[in-house]
């Protein structure tokens, strides 16, 4: 069971869990409505809220905003683009039985699995530092009589004690955060809807596709840790449509508010959480958020335990869990984290077309090949990833100086132009889909051909 190539699979009811390691069996223990719950927080963030800046002004100026139809369209487009991806991530946990990272293996071969594994560890402890430094923040903003690193220490706390029972942490969002969520989001919307909006129109449309990236990497960020929860579902349309439709929905709200706070009440941008306190009884709904802001850094570390136990499947979660949530929680109190939307620009780049290249290779080269010949170094695939990646970059290289100085160049040699225009989250998957097709049909002919016979 080492090499991580089946898995056993069980049925499960309202008490079952996790096994401790890799090796043990898969309890399938949720239905759509454990999915819808799951996926439905996971879909509230405050970083949401905080983002709809950067789909309001993507080029960082207010000059170049979009007109607020064009946000809000900008944010159903993103949402609708990166929530596909979940849900079809999903749908391959389902019916493995095997977490995300592991599905890697199919795809580009045990050890260069190694390689997106790193990637994603990092970029879930980045998201759980972030996660725990929001709680705090936003906490701070409703009772600031208590000092941030206490709200954090609380937060690291509260986020290793979910981890220790993940099926049941995601029983307790379904009963308990969930009706808490929608009561909120519901009455937050409808008072920020009281107040007169600005000119639906009035704006410019150059950064739409800027805009539109900046929410598909904030979804598809959670397409690499899918599985890892999908896995658990009683069937692949209930992990499916949960997917969809929870993350779906909930993101649109949650980026809308953000929208309808930045141009309503929200005086100074980078106070929105200020705006939303103000609005009566703002401080007990955002509190609420707040507290469910937990369920984002249970992901993040839950899926980093999993992405580790992809090279050591013996190793028992529980001690990992304590071990990165102890990482995290020490550099959310030591470290600064702001560069959000960079951040959220290089996770699409890595991700949206590692996506595409596993979602072609998962649902149709797979039927085509031996399970064998699955788990054979794949270079055509990596290559097939780097090609998407490449595209990302030519388009969309983000904000940071030396990085985008570099893509720049390259740009000289290929003379791409009108960046501004064009989709860097859709080009990029198109290009790692066409890519994926066209070397995947080469390599199963190299594996269909004879060997020569030796003399």
């Amino acid at each position: 069971m080492d090499d991580l190539t089946s898995f056993t699979v069980v049925s499960g009811d309202a008490h079952s869990e996790v096994g401790r390691t890799l090796v043990e069996p898969v309890p399938q223990a949720l239905g759509v409505v454990d999915q819808f719950g799951l996926w439905g927080n996971l879909g509230v963030s405050l970083l949401g809220f905080t983002g709809a800046m950067y789909v309001l002004e993507p080029t960082g100026t207010a000059a170049g905003a979009l007109p607020v139809a064009g946000a809000f369209l900008s944010i159903v487009l993103g949402t609708v683009l990166g929530t596909l991806a979940i849900a079809a991530c999903g749908v391959s946990g389902a019916r493995t039985g095997a977490p995300a990272m592991v599905l890697l293996r199919r795809l580009l071969g045990p050890r260069l699995s190694y390689l997106p594994t790193v990637l994603n560890v990092v970029q879930l402890l980045g998201w759980g530092i972030f996660e725990l430094v929001t709680i705090a923040t936003a906490a701070h903003v409703v009772a600031p009589s208590v000092p941030r690193w206490l709200y954090i220490l609380v937060a690291g706390v509260l986020t290793g004690l979910l981890t220790l029972r993940p099926l049941g942490a995601v029983r307790i969002l379904r009963r308990v955060a969930t009706p808490a969520v929608v009561v909120v989001l519901a009455y937050l919307s409808l008072e920020l809807l009281r107040h007169p909006l600005p000119n639906l129109t009035h704006g410019s449309w150059s950064g739409f596709w800027v805009a539109t990236d900046t929410v598909v990497g904030a979804a598809v960020s959670f397409a690499p840790l899918a599985a890892d929860y999908t896995r658990h579902s009683r069937s692949a349309r209930a992990s499916f449509w949960g997917a969809l439709v929870g993350y779906g929905v909930t993101q649109v709200l949650c980026y809308a508010i953000g929208l309808l706070a930045l141009v309503t009440v929200a005086r100074n941008p980078s106070d929105i959480y200020g705006a939303f306190v103000a609005v009566p009884l703002g401080a007990v709904g955002f509190a609420i958020l707040a507290a469910r802001e937990l369920d984002q850094s249970f992901a993040d570390v839950y899926s980093s335990v999993v992405s580790i136990q992809n090279a050591r499947p013996r190793w028992d979660r529980r001690v990992l869990g304590a071990v990165v949530t102890i990482v995290i929680t020490v550099l959310a109190l030591t470290i600064n984290i702001s560069d959000y939307e960079n951040f959220l620009i290089l996770l699409g780049s890595i991700f949206v077309p590692l996506t595409a290249v596993f979602l072609v290779d998962f649902f149709v080269l797979e039927r085509r090949r031996s399970a064998g010949a699955a788990l054979a170094r794949r270079p055509a695939m990596v290559t097939a990833w780097l090609l998407g990646f490449v595209a990302f970059q030519l388009i969309n290289p983000g904000y940071i100086g030396w990085w985008v100085s570099l893509w720049t160049r390259v740009d000289g040699w290929v003379h791409l132009r009108d960046q501004a225009s064009m989709s860097a989250s859709l080009i990029s998957f198109l290009v790692s889909v066409v890519a994926t097709f066209s070397l995947g049909r080469l390599e199963g002919r190299a594996r269909r051909r004879p060997s020569p016979a030796r003399p």
